[in-house]
C-alpha cells in the first residue's frame, strides 16, 4: 500500500505520516512547498505521478476567526482543494480519507452528535469543511470522512501549547466554560485513521479521544499535569468575543466506530498525559 498525506507541515499530518512509517507503510507527507491543492492541474498532476492506494487528506484552512473575512481564500482550500484530490483519487482509482470538524454541526442541545444527525454549521470555517465533505462524496464512492474536534500534538501550535506558556506568565487566565467537547491527541487520530484506510468500510466516522469536557476543565487539567501557577477562571463565551461563532456543545458518539468494529481512542485525560511527556515536562 501507498499513501499520500497532505497537510504534512500540521499537527495531524505530521503524525499520520509518522504512524504510516512505524506500520512500515510507504507514504509521502506533503505541503504547500510540494503542490497547490487549489489548482487542479497541479494535484492531479502531483497525485498521478506518485499514484497512491489512498489519499488521507488532513490539509485545511483553520484560523476560524479569520475565515470570516477571508471566506474566498477559507472556500478555495477546504472545498475547491477537497473536491480536486476528490478527482484525482477517482482518476487514479484510490480511497480518500478526508478530516472534517465538529463545526459542521450547529451546537445546539447537550447530546452527543451521531453521524446521521443534520448538519449545521455557524461558521465560514464549519460551512466550507461540510462542502469539502460534500465534495468529496459527489465524486468518490470509495472515502471515509473522520469528523474531530479540540486537536493537539507536538507539531504546531494549540491550546495546550499556548495554555502551557501563559500559565507560566499570568496568575490567573479566563477560560470559556461553556463549550464542551472533546480535546483529541494527533498521535491518537493518526492511528484511527491508519486503522480506517486499511478497511473498505467507507463512510463518516467520528474520531475523538473519548470523554468530554469545558475548555476550562482542559485548561485546570493542563495547568496541574503542565505544572503552571495559573488559576483558571471559568467564563462563558458571551464574555470571550469572537468574530466566529463556535458551537457549545461538540460531543461527536463514537457509536460509528462501534458499529465498524473499530477501536475507540484512550480519554482524552491519557492523552494529556502522555503529551505533557511528550513536551518533556
Amino acid at each position: 500500500m501507498k499513501v499520500l498525506v497532505t497537510g504534512f507541515n500540521g499537527q495531524l499530518g505530521y503524525d499520520v505520516v509518522k504512524e504510516l512509517t512505524s506500520r512500515s507503510i510507504e507514504c509521502i507527507g506533503v505541503d504547500l512547498q510540494d503542490f497547490d491543492i487549489t489548482d487542479r492541474k497541479q494535484t492531479v498532476d502531483f497525485v498521478k505521478n506518485y499514484n497512491p492506494d489512498v489519499i488521507v487528506h488532513c490539509a485545511a484552512y483553520t484560523a476560524v476567526d479569520k475565515a470570516e473575512d477571508d471566506a474566498d481564500t477559507c472556500r478555495k482550500v477546504n472545498v475547491d482543494g477537497s473536491e480536486n484530490l476528490a478527482l484525482a483519487a477517482k482518476e487514479i482509482g484510490a480511497k480518500m480519507l478526508y478530516v472534517s470538524t465538529d463545526y459542521v454541526y450547529g451546537g445546539a442541545g447537550d447530546t452527543p452528535f451521531e453521524v446521521t444527525d443534520p448538519t449545521d454549521p455557524k461558521s465560514v470555517y464549519g460551512k466550507t469543511k461540510l462542502e469539502g465533505e460534500e465534495a468529496v462524496k459527489k465524486h468518490l464512492d470509495n472515502y471515509f470522512i473522520v469528523r474531530t474536534s479540540w486537536v493537539f500534538g507536538i507539531n504546531g501550535n494549540n491550546f495546550v501549547k499556548t495554555m502551557l506558556r501563559l500559565g507560566a506568565e499570568r496568575d490567573e487566565l479566563s477560560v470559556v466554560c461553556d463549550q464542551i467537547g472533546s480535546p483529541t491527541y494527533t498521535p491518537d487520530l493518526a492511528r484511527l485513521i491508519c486503522d480506517i484506510v486499511m478497511t473498505e468500510k467507507y463512510g463518516t466516522y467520528h474520531g475523538t479521544n473519548e470523554n468530554y469536557c469545558s475548555w476550562a476543565e482542559f485548561a485546570e487539567a493542563i495547568m496541574t499535569l503542565g505544572n503552571r501557577k495559573a488559576k483558571i477562571k471559568p467564563i462563558p463565551s458571551s464574555e470571550y468575543p469572537a468574530k466566529a461563532q463556535r458551537p457549545l456543545n461538540s460531543r461527536l458518539s463514537k457509536d460509528c466506530l462501534d458499529r465498524a468494529g473499530i477501536d475507540r481512542l484512550p480519554t482524552w485525560q491519557d492523552a494529556l498525559e502522555r503529551y505533557i511527556k511528550e513536551l518533556g515536562l
